[in-house]
């Protein structure tokens, strides 16, 4: 920019020598007006700033990446009774008690209706609501229908579960395993079985009969009593 000040004030300073000078001559015809001084003036001053603009460096703004944040996501609480929400099959429990009806190795035969019924204890500390199921789980189901709970179960109360069943038409030791779930299905619990024998032979007792004699008992005529008659005696 100092540059092109210094070239305008240099030409201004020229034109005015030759104006100086060429007044002094008879007969002064001028070459430059001031009109055409500006003129110029002006031009080279224009001249100078573009000069000056492409000179200067352009740079291109480098846009320098923003690191994105890395979301870590949370894990749920799991639903507990603590918090509001609904139990866990952990808090569930059952032991078996005994066995009230059909003990291990019942003999049966086939097509034989049964009732089999397990004597079981909530063991665990969250209720068991109705409509917990006891269902088959494995084995032979031998025609027994899963049994829903229609009252609730206290923890530490006992309660028997029946379930109907029929002998399969089989031959030997046949067994079904038993356990309860939660109304979605969680199982929990110790495992409850039915284990029933099965034949087609019946055994029949064979031999011959002997027969017993009775003994014919004789009877011995009465032994005679004596009766002592008492005697006067004379003097």
């Amino acid at each position: 920019m100092k540059s092109v000040m210094s070239k305008t004030i240099s030409l201004i300073l020229v034109a005015m020598i030759l104006a100086a000078c060429k007044a002094n001559q008879a007969t002064p015809t001028p070459t430059l007006s001031v009109e055409s001084i500006q003129t110029q003036v002006v031009g080279t001053f224009a001249a100078g700033l573009t000069q000056t603009a492409v000179a200067l460096p352009t740079s291109t703004p480098t846009l320098t990446p923003t690191e994105t944040p890395t979301v870590t996501p949370t894990r749920a609480t799991p639903l507990t009774p603590g918090n509001g929400g609904a139990p866990t099959a952990s808090c569930y429990g059952l032991t078996g008690i005994k066995e009230v009806t059909i003990p291990d190795n019942t003999p049966m035969v086939p097509g034989q209706t049964f009732t089999k019924t397990w004597l079981v204890k909530n063991t665990g500390t969250c209720t068991w609501e109705a409509g917990f199921k006891f269902a088959f789980i494995g084995g032979d189901a031998m025609g027994g229908s899963t049994l829903a709970l229609s009252t609730a179960v206290s923890p530490g109360a006992e309660v028997e579960l029946s379930v109907d069943m029929v002998a399969p038409n089989k031959t030997g030791a046949v067994r079904g395993n038993w356990r309860m779930s939660t109304a979605s299905g969680q199982f929990f619990g110790e495992e409850q079985f039915v284990i029933i024998v099965l034949g087609n032979a019946t055994s029949t007792a064979t031999g011959t009969p002997t027969a017993t004699a009775t003994p014919t008992v004789t009877s011995e005529p009465p032994t005679p009593t004596e009766t002592l008659t008492p005697t006067e005696t004379v003097p």
